[in-house]
């Protein structure tokens, strides 16, 4: 029997590689004739870059600028003249120095300054991961990275972050990188919020970044008044289109400036990882995240993987921390079973504190359900 081992992190506890080992090591205990396949996933946020390397991608290092400017040490994927770019890692709320918010100053400046090293690299397929951003700058820092210069009435670059940018009236476009326009940017994106306005970046994401309700009304003017500053460089106004808002804006730069395809995180990662290909000849495939809510039914990434392994006709079974998911609700998804660590160990704190070694557990109960015919008695 073969078995692909596709789950995303139990965020707070393992992280998509340490569940795929945990689960692995679970079902070889009980039926260690089985070939199983360890392919750990993620929808296109925190995460991603882990996810690449465990599937043959190769790390790259690179220094660049933390959201409120500070040099901090990061990383990207490369296979090829693929690179797998991830925001979370350089510019997101956990690289904040001290963990202190600046929703007002931090800026996206630090992945430009890595998407331009994938580009000296000589990479020309670029896959930009946004979940996790600690600034709202629509996309600002980004282009600055990449050539492109914002200044105010005195002809002098604005300061990095939001809400400078009510201060700009020119977007120079002359000195964006050339290499960009034969390169194939993707950016993952999960959420379709414009840019501006009660669903915008500012109002639905701000205050998960510290932005008090003073700031978040300072932000979405400056994103306004930013979106028409593009629409005059460009030509064509971005502000609206479903996933602008995504990572403070910096999905609407991605696309009105870069020319950025947006597309679903978990479809992006399975393509990267040529999860079809690992499906020819499975017999089941265990995939699986922290919680099994209505959220991972909304594009996460349990429900991605069951949904192109049910179209191959392979069986899907789900492990998680809790699940609060009805049995039918699963099945529409294309999950047959879930199995939960609350079912072995009711205390939550405790599921979160031992998570591997209640996971392997869970991992053999499963195997004795599922793998039958490979199990040694």
């Amino acid at each position: 029997m073969r078995v692909v081992v596709a789950p995303d992190k139990f965020k707070g506890s393992l992280t998509a590689v340490q569940v795929a080992e945990r689960v692995g090591a679970g079902l070889r205990a009980v039926a260690p004739e089985v070939d199983v396949v360890a392919l750990p996933v993620a929808d296109g946020g925190d995460g991603t870059v882990d996810v690449a390397l465990a599937a043959g991608f190769h790390a790259v290092p690179a220094t660049a600028s933390g959201p409120t400017g500070e040099p901090v040490q990061t990383r990207w994927a490369r296979r090829g003249d693929v690179a797998i770019v991830e925001l979370a890692a350089v510019c997101g709320l956990v690289r904040l120095p001290g963990g202190r918010p600046d929703p007002l100053g931090a800026s996206s400046i630090g992945l430009g300054e890595v998407i331009g090293a994938a580009l000296a690299a000589g990479c020309r397929q670029i896959v930009v991961a946004i979940g996790g951003s600690a600034g709202t700058d629509g996309g600002a820092g980004l282009l600055t990275a990449l050539g492109a210069v914002v200044r105010d009435a005195t002809g002098r670059p604005v300061p990095l972050g939001g809400a400078a940018l009510a201060g700009a009236t020119s977007l120079d476009l002359t000195g964006l990188d050339p290499r960009l326009a034969v390169t194939d940017l993707v950016v993952a994106c999960d959420v379709d919020n414009p840019l501006c306005g009660p669903r915008g970046a500012a109002a639905v994401y701000g205050p998960q970044k510290g932005a008090t309700p003073a700031d978040v009304a300072t932000l979405d003017a400056a994103l306004g008044h930013w979106a028409g500053l593009v629409a005059d460089a460009t030509g064509t106004d971005h502000r609206d289109d479903p996933g602008a808002g995504a990572a403070g804006g910096v999905a609407f730069a991605a696309r009105a400036v870069l020319g950025a395809a947006l597309r679903p995180g978990i479809d992006l990662v399975l393509d990267l990882l040529r999860f079809d290909e690992h499906l020819a000849g499975a017999d089941l495939v265990v995939t699986g995240e922290g919680a099994l809510d209505e959220q991972t039914l909304a594009g996460k990434a349990p429900a991605g993987v069951a949904a192109v392994a049910r179209a191959a006709g392979v069986p899907v079974v789900a492990v998680t921390g809790h699940s609060a998911l009805t049995a039918a609700r699963l099945r529409a998804a294309g999950i047959e079973q879930a199995y939960a660590l609350t079912d072995l160990e009711p205390d939550v704190a405790r599921c979160i504190a031992d998570a591997g070694p209640l996971l392997e557990e869970l991992a053999r109960g499963l195997a004795r359900d599922r793998l039958r015919g490979a199990v040694v008695t």
